[in-house]
């Protein structure tokens, strides 16, 4: 029961006026951002992240969760209407909900979505309600070797698992570390990586690098790649389903749920695995094979979008409960958690509890508030989509600068994001990912500190990461996930020639 009794007192302290304007704030922006086509909520929390130096703690998570959850509901518009996912993870929306739209069905397409997405948010926020008080009081009594491994595990799999190549993830997460462990090292106080460049003294801000590789990373591709593209849009109709797509869509939002959740809790690489495997599930059993890739299927449509929400929701359990980001979004949420001096953890629901219930709070009201502006309004969501891109993205660089050069009225801080920002061009270019970048810069210094920790423990053998179980469990997870997918791909290769 005290569960439950901290809960109600998240609610009242998250539907104060105050907290409450800032939750339909984010909400609103973030559906928004969702709409608008290579936007997402990685670039707009990372533009708005200097607000955390005027905002106070609770208010400001909370906005930034809105954000987070809106962009993920407004995703789905361009997916459908215009072929075009805002987000990664909602690319295989598009697969069936795009020919829907093109057979006069948008209206449906958009309505299953919108309402799948509300009640597997909602579902995920009961699990991670329950769920995420039991971890954190585990996760207590993890030492330094397991923390390290846990990290090490999150390295490896956004690094392995996201972009084509391995090699590309793991090189851009060395490119993160290498940034992470510019200037005073914390225990020792030497100054290191600084090239005599005394404005590296402090270290490079978590903030200025994700604007540069997310917000002006993309401002500039777009303008220098995809300036002159010009997309079609289907007729959108009433948003509504009849009685035979009901039927339909239900048992698709609760198999996506079931499918996302468990992996927006581990290091997996974000939402895009979960919405994959809730396609190919809705395609086997449905009763409708013939509308896939043809006509569109509305399972097509509910499962993956379910997924998708499962899994972003599901992200907060190990960001709150063991301080590690498993998307690129909830790296860039620990950021500003540390902005505000607090250490995500297994503490956190004891030294921050007044937050942290709050925020989880947010989300069951979050979730109503994104269904209401949804269905009703998605006509007006619609006609963002006829905004310029030139002064949307002038607008986007204007924002990204004031709030860069408003954290320490650096100049030199302007010149870097710039830099940082033709980094994420050419990252984007070439198709390195830029998640683990982020990642291996906000866990980078952390897993340092914990693998000092463990071999002082050890007494100066890196053994204690094999001598305690629960470490090498996790340093076998984490050898699994390098080599198995190579066997696998090597077997099917020998199975093929053999065939």
């Amino acid at each position: 029961m005290d569960i439950w009794s901290q809960l109600l007192g998240g609610f009242a302290t998250a539907a104060s006026p105050v907290n409450l304007l800032w939750a339909f704030v984010g909400c609103a922006l973030g559906t928004a951002i969702g709409v608008l086509p290579g936007l997402g909520p990685a670039v707009t929390v990372a533009m708005l992240l200097p607000i955390t130096t005027q905002v106070e703690p609770t208010a400001s998570m909370i906005f930034f969760a809105g954000i987070y959850y809106g962009a993920m509901y407004g995703g789905s518009t361009t997916s459908i209407l215009l072929n075009t996912p805002g987000e990664t993870g909602t690319m295989v929306t598009a697969l069936e909900g795009f020919k829907m739209a093109k057979n006069g069905r948008a209206g449906a397409a958009l309505a299953t979505a919108a309402i799948g997405s509300f009640v597997a948010g909602t579902i995920a926020t009961v699990l991670v309600t329950v769920f995420a008080p039991f971890i954190a009081e585990h996760a207590v009594k993890l030492g330094p070797p397991e923390y390290f491994m846990l990290m090490l595990l999150a390295f490896t799999t956004v690094s392995a698992v996201l972009g084509k190549s391995t090699l590309r993830g793991l090189t851009a997460l060395f490119v993160g570390l290498a940034v992470g462990c510019v200037g005073i090292d914390q225990v020792t106080a030497q100054v290191r990586y600084t090239g005599g460049v005394p404005e590296f003294m402090d270290g490079i801000e978590v903030v200025l690098v994700a604007v540069g590789l997310f917000a002006v990373g993309e401002c500039l591709y777009t303008a220098l790649y995809e300036g002159r593209t010009q997309a079609t849009m289907n007729a959108m109709g009433n948003v509504h389903m009849n009685r035979s797509e009901w039927r339909r869509s239900w048992p698709a939002w609760l198999r996506g749920t079931a499918v996302g959740f468990p992996f927006g809790t581990i290091p997996a690489g974000g939402s895009e695995i979960p919405t994959f495997l809730s396609y190919g599930m809705e395609r086997k059993l449905s009763r409708h094979p013939e509308e896939f890739g043809t006509t569109g299927a509305i399972e097509g449509v509910a499962g993956p979008e379910a997924a998708n929400n499962s899994a972003v929701t599901a992200t907060l359990v190990p960001l709150l409960t063991l301080g590690i980001p498993t998307s690129v979004t909830a790296a860039i949420l620990l950021s500003a958690l540390q902005g505000y001096g607090i250490n995500a953890g297994p503490q956190l629901f004891q030294t921050s509890s007044t937050l942290v219930w709050a925020l989880i709070a947010s989300l069951y009201i979050g979730n109503v508030m994104l269904l209401v502006l949804n269905l009703p309004l998605v006509g007006l969501w619609v006609k963002l989509l006829k905004i310029p891109r030139a002064p949307l993205y002038a607008g986007i660089l204007i924002f990204a600068t004031i709030g860069v050069y408003g954290m320490r009225q650096s100049s030199f801080d302007l010149w870097l994001m710039a830099g940082v920002g033709l980094l994420g061009v050419l990252m984007r270019r070439y198709d390195f990912p830029t998640a683990p970048v982020i990642v291996g810069m906000i866990l980078g210094p952390l897993a340092e500190a914990q693998m000092r920790n463990a071999v002082a423990i050890g007494e100066g053998s890196f053994r204690v990461f094999i001598e305690r179980p629960m470490s090498a469990a996790l340093l076998g997870l984490v050898l699994a996930v390098l080599v198995l997918p190579r066997v696998w791909r090597l077997w099917r290769q020998l199975r093929r020639r053999a065939a």
